[in-house]
């Protein structure tokens, strides 16, 4: 694998950078009120257009559901240059670019494609991930949410947790159980589930760093067609694993991006943070540490374009993404107490303290803390490393 980009490719970048450049002045930035969720679906949906209408949206998605048919080193080029200037995230839109969309291109039918990828590239369609349940949280297959048949229909029953942006969402990417009889990997369906159907009860959760992205979801004789199924009855379990492999292979990418930026901002912070005669930047083991940090980020980035040229030759994401999953974590962790160490008492203020911006650290370092948690836990990647990699025997 040549991890060098191309001149047609380096000709693609100049292309992006000069309509970015023009574009990203008049985009504003994101809403002040992180918790305004409307304001916030507005801001992600329009900078989804934006990308829509330049020929930017779904760029590794396959020309014939309306993608751009990038190649695999196109595709980081145009998640380089968005994180480097700081383009609008994709927010609101993460789970239907990054997990409904690619599973519905892999695994739904023509009628369900035609239905939902055009809406979800234009930016109309928000989507949400019901997987989570309070009693099976890393234990997926323990779920109890039930779906029931009822002629045309299915009725559900149960509770979602950790749903992200479900107060704003349009359809839900729904795990259910439909045959209760069956071994814990069997009897999963997975569903779209339009949100706005009867018997929805949707409660934000507060996070530690005082967001509210996350949701309880209860569900009381919802009613889905059996039409919204994606995938066979009871093969839920399959389809959820093509989810999470693109979840694990490639929804992080811009995320370590920043990680990269921050590890520089770190880096500036403590050269101009006092310490007794000199900096912070004077103390030795704070340099090896924050170099060491830098080193691993870049060791990351070469695993993500071998983990997405490997994904370009199947169109699904394999295990790679849960050794990148791994590492990322515990040098996201590391990064946060990084924070703590150049920032000191000031990294105990979420407000920025003495001009110094020590926000984002202590934002990180929170964040941090749920990123080992996020997508399968550490436990759960341990676990896909050793029997998919390694050929170890299954977990029962």
């Amino acid at each position: 694998m040549d991890l060098r980009y191309s001149d047609e490719e380096e000709a693609f970048r100049a292309e992006l950078v000069e309509w970015l450049d023009e574009v990203l002045p008049t985009v504003g930035p994101p809403p002040a009120d992180q918790n305004d969720w409307e304001a916030r679906r507005a801001y992600d949906t329009a900078w989804q257009r934006m990308l829509f209408d330049q020929g930017y949206a779904g760029i590794n998605w396959p020309k014939e559901v309306g993608g751009r048919g990038a190649s695999p080193a196109e595709h980081l080029i145009f998640l380089e240059e968005t994180e480097r200037r700081n383009a609008p995230y994709v927010g609101v839109m993460f789970v239907a670019l990054l997990h409904a969309g690619p599973t519905i291109v892999t695994e739904a039918t023509p009628e369900q494609k035609a239905a939902h990828l055009p809406a979800i590239l234009r930016g109309d369609e928000v989507w949400c991930q019901g997987f989570s349940e309070p009693q099976a949280g890393s234990d997926l297959a323990s779920l109890r949410t039930r779906a029931v048949r009822d002629g045309d229909e299915y009725v559900i029953n149960g509770s979602k947790i950790w749903t992200s942006n479900a107060q704003v969402a349009d359809y839900c990417e729904l795990l259910v159980r439909t045959d209760p009889d069956a071994p814990k990997h069997k009897g999963i369906t997975w569903l779209m589930l339009p949100m706005d159907t009867p018997g929805i009860d949707i409660r934000p959760l507060r996070t530690i760093a005082g967001s509210d992205e996350f949701s309880e979801v209860f569900l009381d004789d919802v009613r889905v067609p059996v039409a919204n199924r994606v995938g066979d009855e009871n093969d839920g379990w399959r389809v959820a694993m093509v989810t999470f492999s693109f979840e694990r292979g490639t929804a992080f990418v811009s995320e370590m991006l920043a990680s990269m930026q921050l590890v520089e901002q770190l880096a500036a912070a403590a050269k101009q943070i006092t310490r007794g005669s000199g900096t912070a930047w004077d103390d030795a083991g704070l340099r090896r540490d924050i170099g060491q940090a830098a080193a691993d980020l870049d060791a990351l980035w070469a695993l993500v374009k071998r983990n997405v040229t490997q994904a370009s030759r199947t169109g699904v994401p394999g295990p790679g993404g849960s050794v990148f999953k791994l590492h990322y974590s515990e040098v996201r962790h590391r990064l946060g107490l990084l924070g703590e160490r150049v920032f000191e008492r000031a990294g105990l203020a979420v407000d920025d303290v003495a001009g110094m911006s020590n926000r984002p650290h202590v934002e990180g370092l929170l964040h941090a803390i749920s990123i080992s948690i996020a997508a399968g836990t550490t436990q759960i990647q341990r676990n896909i490393v050793a029997e998919r990699i390694l050929g170890l025997p299954k977990d029962r």
